[in-house]
């Protein structure tokens, strides 16, 4: 049996009109899902940023408390993202994913309970650990669910959820805090995971097993070619030069988007002068372009596909325009204009999203679906180590330079022109991992 990347090989559904209509659409309601889930996951994690100022007031935290709490998630999530793409593959991802979504909104309903910085912290380690599933989970569930030629384009969409979460929190979570007090806001938001629990058991099951999908679409969705079924050892993934093309692509580009989400407030109000009741607008601009960016990614390689070309052309292709649209952001330390910079920062995070749709769509594309879960746990931890590092650099280069963010934009956008080089020279021809149920070991 033979596994092989050439888009060539992949059946496509005849573009006629009746063709079209039995295909079906229920692959979307899925996609659906995995964004809400997305959404969910941003509002939960973002809780504690923006009630912070009160509970430092309240309970007394100074700034390294508090920076030894973001510390605990981070840690967390990195640990949590290793283990949890090998539980999607054991579990599959109705079980996982379950699983998932209760221990992140029991950790983010518990944190109400916290009143020492020792609560908060391990309140906030296990929503790392639960928060930890949702991508390799939402990842595992598309290369399930949807052709080669429109995971990315899914995998744009569900991940633009993120962007999502990260504008409705700072909309919602202070009307909840000022109605129900801060222990509310986190059992408010903590609930919604078990809402969407409720529709996941209910609408979620395998293709092959799903009642509502009709022949037509799991036809389409089942038309790449068929895997091996060889089971693979986990640890053996570490091996390949596939999945450390996808890990270093998420060390190098994931603490890029985290630096946005820790301390794009910080540089504005520096920067710009802008108080709690004037930065609403510019972060709002920013992760609404991020979000078209999330879908336009996935969309731009989806239509190169369609079009004709490989794998491999489509995801480079967007990558490498992607990685072009961050380099502006290289000058935004140092801009006299704040929409001029916000302009460039939304452009950069919307490249990032774009990027990051396409590189988690190269996991299914050179692993098959019993593999990718425990890739994209392995890609997110090295992620998440990333982000860490850069929380526990920025703060000192900050304090040291008298706030000058100029040299941390300039290092953000250079490294994703870094990362898609590094990526081609590991794997030019975007080449599967597995080969007639054996490992490639060529070109290791």
């Amino acid at each position: 049996m033979r596994l092989t990347n050439d888009a060539d090989a992949i059946s496509d559904v005849p573009p006629s009109r009746g063709t079209k209509a039995a295909v079906g659409s229920y692959r979307w309601v899925i996609c659906a899902l995995l964004f809400f889930a997305t959404t969910i996951n941003y509002m939960d994690r973002q809780v504690l940023a923006i009630l912070s100022p009160t509970l430092k007031t309240e309970l007394g935290w100074s700034e390294a408390n508090y920076g030894n709490i973001n510390a605990a998630f981070q840690a967390a999530y990195a640990i949590g993202l290793l283990m949890a793409g090998n539980l999607m593959d054991k579990l599959g991802t109705r079980k996982g994913f379950s699983l998932s979504i209760i221990v992140w909104s029991l950790a983010g309903m518990a944190t109400a309970a916290a009143t020492t910085v020792r609560g908060f912290t391990a309140a906030r380690f296990m929503l790392g650990l639960g928060e930890a599933g949702n991508f390799p989970g939402a990842i595992r569930t598309v290369t399930e669910w949807f052709p080669s030629k429109e995971r990315a384009l899914a995998t744009g969409i569900f991940n633009s959820g993120s962007n999502i979460g990260a504008i409705v929190a700072p909309l919602t979570v202070p009307i909840i805090a000022l109605q129900f007090g801060w222990h509310g806001a986190f059992i408010v938001v903590g609930a919604l995971g078990f809402i969407w629990l409720a529709f996941w058991l209910a609408l979620y099951r395998r293709p092959e097993e799903h009642p509502r999908l009709s022949a037509g679409e799991l036809a389409y969705i089942q038309s790449d070619p068929i895997e091996p079924a060889t089971k693979i050892p986990w640890i053996s993934l570490i091996g390949y030069r596939q999945t450390w093309a996808f890990v270093i692509g998420k060390f190098l580009t994931d603490p890029v988007w985290w630096f946005f989400l820790t301390w794009l407030p910080k540089f504005l109000n520096k920067q710009y002068g802008l108080d709690l009741s004037h930065i609403g607008p510019p972060l709002v601009v920013i992760y609404l372009m991020a979000d078209v960016g999330s879908v336009g990614g996935g969309w731009l390689s989806s239509l190169l596909l369609k079009q004709g070309r490989s794998p491999n052309v489509a995801r480079k292709t967007a990558m490498l325009i992607c990685a072009l649209c961050v380099v502006p952001v290289s000058f935004a330390g140092n801009l006299s204009s704040l929409w001029l910079a916000v302009f460039i920062i939304g452009l950069a995070a919307a490249a990032h999203q774009g990027w990051s749709a396409n590189l988690f769509t190269l996991v299914p594309d050179m692993f098959p679906r019993r593999a990718v879960g425990s890739v994209v746990g392995i890609g997110g931890m090295a992620g998440a180590l990333g982000g860490m590092f850069v929380n526990l650099k920025v703060g000192p280069w900050l304090d040291a330079t008298r706030s000058n963010y100029l040299p941390i934009f300039v290092i953000a956008g250079c490294m994703y022109l870094l990362a898609l080089v590094i990526i081609h020279l590991l794997v030019p021809r975007l080449e599967p991992a597995l080969m007639n149920d054996t490992i490639v070991t060529e070109g290791r």
